[in-house]
Parts: structure tokens; sequence; C-alpha cells
């Protein structure tokens, strides 16, 4: 295994460093990994909703709260549609609690036993004949084309809500909310379906309040050279859709001759601090110069009640935002992320309430595997704090159940011990208990669904092993066959709802993409799961004309064949393995950064959670430390794998310590009172509700003996 340190510039790590107020450790592990433009760094330091993106920013956002405000107004029937998976289940519990807020009668249904992922004509006709009239699909529908067209027949609207890769053609439904749909207008492509859920509920709440489509003006004026600079911004549902600046040299222009007349003509215009702006307008224009200001700045204080008095050169100085804009931003920019803020304060369903339902985004962005960048870090970061407040009781139930209560529950966590349950649930054709769980306010009925998403899991894990014993020994063949860069398994006994499951171990055993395909009546279904040498959409989109349909993202995807395609799917699967990248040649293990041993302090646990949260694309920090000694070590497990319980010491400190299956490199690579290094991770170990910090030991060497690339 090679350990790779990559060259950091270390102007760049103390720019960072002095610029947004960290120390250099971070600041060099941010470098390092490429984190170097404003706006992404600002996703990794900061954590109030206000640097989310705006929904309104979906080309269709208006289209779908319209139309569900219709369906309120008018009592119509609204059916959500999701998926079996997690992400699914907590897109559909979010859209259900938060249209059942606004007195909308709506149900839900979710793809159960062997019926197939997405919409069907048959719960459309189902819904049709119970006279309903809107279907909200989530985590699904992009590729519904057929079964939208039909709803549209039956006089039936469909919202889709879904963050899947879409094909060329797009659904004929009423408004499309996805942010992969290119032109859709949303700057982040990477949102969970339930992130794309909760976007819409934000909306549907602003949509409630004074300012749903109101043009406003936010208007500020300052002293040039000689001259009076003034620039204004015109924000709708407090998105900024147009900005003018003008210069005016005073007693040259009136203001009916300036662009600015045009730019603020019939809206609203407001300043912060009116009778200062004013006597900058009456500079530029003349004492008769009549404009309407509306001063912002006392209701602003009314909610910000520390900023009372404050001029906007001062609030831009302090403004957390304004240290992310390029060049620090303007006076005019500070003002815009105050009043953003201010209208989010005084809302609290905007804010306060709103990360209320984050515990769910969390949970389903990091079972669906999205990269833990851009806002979903914000999203995650919010709703792991709701988890471990325990704010959701359905959820403090499950909990209970799980002996995780009073546990700070990390995002390794939710992928290891919170959603493997959920996922039981939608793989053994169940999906609604976990829904129902979510759902239910009965303290008695929490904690029995708790009991048997547990109890599904378990069984889960009985039919994986199972399985697993009986197809891991073909699948060396099966690499050979495929020229060493695939591997495709099909299994006529193997249940449908874990080929995800076996696919990926075989991914991780391997480090190649696998195919894993089970046997129904009517058709076979398919997993694939892959790492970075193969897109799966792309890769599944060679064999479209074969079959019935295909999805997912690029690393993890589904399909079904019939069975008189499924023997040419298999030919043309061998034909297509061949133009795979293949295996790498040697692992590598890439280093964060260098710990020296007076570093080397219970502190550098802070480093590691200002990171948080880790997932998809951040992956928790690697750090080396080099000459410390192997105090103490103890064998653990029988059989084949067996693992290190170590105890290491590095100056005056003695650190516990997991190798994972790594008893056999004992007193080979290393011995009891051996000098060495090691790459690690550091994290929190709860044991009998005691707390410790823990290395868990990636690779370690004698001292000098690693190949270490720099």
């Amino acid at each position: 295994m090679i350990w790779e340190k990559k060259t950091v510039d270390s102007t760049k790590v103390r720019q960072i460093s002095e610029t947004y107020g960290i120390d250099l450790i971070p600041a060099s592990i941010l470098e390092r990994r490429g984190v170097a433009q404003h706006d992404e760094i600002m996703f990794f330091l900061e954590s109030d909703l206000t640097f989310l993106h705006n929904p309104f920013l979906f080309e269709d956002m208006e289209i779908a709260v319209d139309r569900i405000l219709d369906a309120a107004a008018e009592g119509e029937k609204v059916r959500i549609f999701g998926d079996r998976d997690v992400d699914g289940m907590t897109s559909t519990v979010i859209m259900q609690e938060g249209l059942s807020e606004l007195g909308i009668d709506v149900t839900w249904k979710l793809p159960e036993g062997d019926e197939p992922y997405g919409l069907t004509k048959e719960g459309v006709l189902q819904f049709f004949e119970e006279d309903g009239t809107l279907i909200i699909t989530v985590d699904c529908g992009i590729s519904n084309h057929a079964e939208i067209a039909y709803a549209a027949e039956l006089g039936i609207d469909t919202i889709v809500v879904d963050h899947h890769l879409s094909d060329t053609l797009l659904p004929p439904a009423l408004a499309i909310i996805n942010p992969k749909i290119e032109g859709c207008g949303y700057p982040f492509p990477h949102l969970a379906g339930c992130g794309v859920a909760v976007k819409l509920i934000w909306a549907l709440r602003f949509a409630k309040t004074d300012l749903y489509k109101q043009e406003m003006v936010l208007l500020h004026a300052e002293p040039g050279n000689g001259t009076v600079i003034i620039q204004a911004a015109k924000l709708e549902n407090l998105m900024e859709i147009d900005r003018l600046t003008e210069e005016i040299v005073p007693g040259v222009l009136n203001l009916q001759k300036s662009r600015l007349a045009d730019f603020l003509l019939g809206l609203p215009i407001l300043t912060y601090n009116r009778d200062l702006e004013f006597r900058q307008l009456r500079d530029a224009f003349g004492p008769k110069v009549d404009i309407h200001l509306i001063d912002a700045a006392p209701e602003i204080w009314k909610v910000f009640p520390s900023l009372t008095g404050k001029s906007l050169p001062r609030l831009k100085k302090i403004s957390k935002s304004m240290k992310y804009k390029q060049g620090g931003g303007q006076e005019l920019d500070a003002f815009i992320s105050l009043f953003n803020a201010y209208i989010k304060a005084k809302y609290p369903s905007l804010s306060v309430q709103y990360s209320e339902l984050l515990d769910l985004v969390a949970i389903g962005t990091i079972a669906d595997m999205m990269p833990m960048k851009n806002e979903n870090r914000i999203l995650v970061k919010n709703g792991m704090d709701q988890l471990n407040s325990g704010n959701r009781p359905s959820l403090a139930a499950y909990l209970t159940e799980q002996n995780l209560i009073g546990k700070r529950l990390s995002t390794t966590d939710i992928g290891w011990q919170v959603s493997p349950s959920f996922n039981a649930a939608g793989r053994l054709g169940v999906p609604q208990i976990a829904v129902q769980m979510l759902l239910s306010r009965d303290q008695t009925r929490q904690a029995e669904l708790a009991r048997e998403l547990i109890k599904l899991n378990r069984e889960r894990k009985r039919i994986g092993e199972e399985a697993w014993e009986r197809l891991y020994p073909k699948a060396a063949k099966s690499l050979t066959d495929h020229h060493n860069k695939l591997i495709v398994l099909n299994d006529k006994k193997l249940h449908r709802g874990i080929t995800g499951i076996i696919a990926t171990r075989l991914l991780n055993q391997y480090r190649v993409p696998a195919v894993v395909i089970a046997h129904l009546e009517e058709k076979m279904i398919g997993s694939v799961r892959s790492n970075l040498s193969m897109n799966v959409k792309d890769f599944l989109a060679q064999f479209e004309d074969l079959l019935i349909d295909y999805g997912g993202h690029p690393q993890a995807g589904g399909f079904s064949v019939k069975p008189h395609n499924f023997e040419g799917f298999l030919k043309r699967v061998w034909n297509a393995s061949k133009e795979l990248e293949g295996l790498k040649s040697e692992e590598r293990l890439d280093i964060d950064a260098e710990i020296p041993a007076s570093y080397m302090t219970p502190e550098l646990i802070k480093v590691v959670e200002m990171l948080e949260p880790y997932g998809e694309e951040h992956r928790p920090l690697q750090f080396l430390l080099r000459n410390a000694v192997l105090q103490e070590v103890t064998v653990m497990g029988t059989g084949n794998v067996r693992h290190l319980r170590l105890l290491v010491r590095t100056g005056t400190l003695a650190w516990p310590a997991v190798f994972w299956r790594a008893g056999d490199r004992l007193d080979m690579d290393f011995a009891l009172g051996d000098h060495v290094d090691m790459v690690f991770r550091l994290g929190r170990n709860y044991f009998k509700n005691t707390e410790t910090l823990q290395l868990t030991v990636l690779d370690l060497m004698r001292t000098g003996a690693a190949s270490i690339k720099e």
C-alpha cells in the first residue's frame, strides 16, 4: 500500500488560515483536498441555514407551489408516490407532513413486494378511481413518461420531485423539480431526493408569507470620488433577479433621466438607515429628489437587537457571508444577506421550525451516498444536530431500541446502525413499516414498528449471508471471464431485495464494478455498484434496447430485463466489460496531514469535528504519525479474521487504537515494542456510557518501512 501526502502551497495555507480565522492544520487539509474557492470553503466552515440556496432558483418551483396551494384551497385529493429505499422513505415522510400542515387531503404510496420502482399505471388508475387529482412523486418519477402521460389523460396533474438522472425526453409533468435537469436553474445538482423534497416544503411555507411573488428593491448609496455610487438589487422570493450600479456626478443628471428611475418604478424600495441614504440621493440628484424609501433597519434591529445602531459599513466588516464574497463583497451585498437572515428569523417556519425537518434529510442524504459537499454539508450538519437533540419522538423510539440514545451520533452511525434497518424494510418489500413508524404519533406504536424494523434487518442479514456463501465462490471465475474488469452474477434463488448488498460487497472485496441479478417470474432484476472507474447510468444505457427500465446514480443503479432478452444482455455486458478501466495496480492511502508528536493531543478531535460531516467525496480525515511506540498489543477475534487492539504511545500520551483485519500482520510488519509509523483516523468511542478518544489504524509499519509518496 502506498501512502500519499500531496504537497501543499504554504502561502495558500496561510491565506486560508488568516482569511477565515482557522488554524494551520485545518487550513492545510482544505488546501490539500482542493477546497480553495470562497464558496467551497464557506460550506465547510458554516452551518447557518441562511447559506442554503434559494429553492425558487428551480425554474418550475412557482408552478409547483401554486398548484399545491390550489389543491389545498379546493380540497383536492393528493397522493405521494415514493421509492422503497431510505431516501424515498424520508422524502415521503417530509412531503406527507409538509402537505398535511397545509390541510391537504394527502396519502402516500411506496412500492411493496415485487412492485416496480416509480409510478405505475395501476397506481395511477387506483388514485383516479378514488377521485384523486394531483400526484407528487418523490425520489422517483423522472423516467415515468408513459405513466405521467396516462395520468394526464385521466385529468390528473403530476409534479415530479426527483434527483435521478433523466433521459433527453422529460416526462409530461406539470412541474419538474430536479437539480440534475439541464436548465433547471438550480446551482447544485447533487441533492438527495429528500433534499429536493425539503426545498419544496420551504417554498410552500414561504408562499404563506406576504413576500411570495412580491418584487422589491434594496438600495444603497455611498460617496465615490466626487460622485455618488448608487447600487440597487431587485429581489423576488428573496432571490436577486436584477442589479443596477450607477455612478452619478452631483448636479449633472436628474433622477428621471437616470437608469435608476426605470429600475425603481412601481416597486417598494428598502434601505438600511433611510435618512443617511436619502442624503446621498439628494447629493446625487438635488434637493428636490422625491423617492419613497422604507427604512428596514428598525425592523431588523427588533429581530437582531445586537445590531442596533450599527452602520452598513460596520455590518459588512462583521458579516460572515462577506468573508466568502470575491473581493470581500459590497455594502449592498451585506444588506441583502442581512435582509435574508431577517426574513428567515422573522418567520420561524423558514428557519428554526424548518431545521426540525433536517434529521430526515441527513438520514436520506447519507444513506443515498450523496456527495458531502456544497449545501449538503449544511443540511446534514443541521440534521445531525436535530438527531442528537432527540426532537423527533418516532426516531427517538427507534434509537432507543438500537441502544443509541445518549450517544452523539455521527454520519458513520447513520450509515451502519440507522439506515440499514430502514433499507431492510424496503429490500424485503415492506417499506411502509418504516414510513408508518416515522409518521406515527403513538409511542407504543412507534416502539412496535421500531422493533419490527430491527427484526427485518436481522432477517435481511440472514438472507444476505446465505446468498453470499452461495455466490462468493463464483465471483473469482466471473471476474476472470469478464477480463478482470467486472463481476456479473445471477442466481435463481436470490432475493431481489439484496442484489445491491451483494454487489456492494463484491465491489469492496474485488475493487471492480459488480452486477448482481435476481430472477423473478416475469423478469430479471439487477443491481450495479461501481467505483469511479465506471458510470453506472452510462453503462446501463448501452443496453437500453434490451431493458424494461433502468436508472440510478453514477456509482449505483438498477435495471430489469425480460427473460427472452436475458442471454443477449449477458453477452453484450461481456463485450462491454472489455472497455472498462480494470483493477488498479496498488491501493493508495491518502494522508490529510502529518501530526507532529507535540500536536498529538486530545485537541486534535476539534479539527476532526470542525470538518464534519463526512461522507461521499469527503471521507473522514486520515493523519500520519511517525515514530510512535507499540506499548500494548491484544489480538481480538478467532478464525481467519483477527483484529488488533493497541495502545500507542507518542510523547507523554498513550492512545487506545484498533486495527481491523490486521491479526496476520503482527510479528511480520510490526511487533510489540516497535517504533512505528501509522496512518489513522481519530474518533469518539462509546462503551458502557463512557466516552473516550480512539484511533482507528488504517495502516501501520515499522518506522521508516512505509512507502510514502510526497
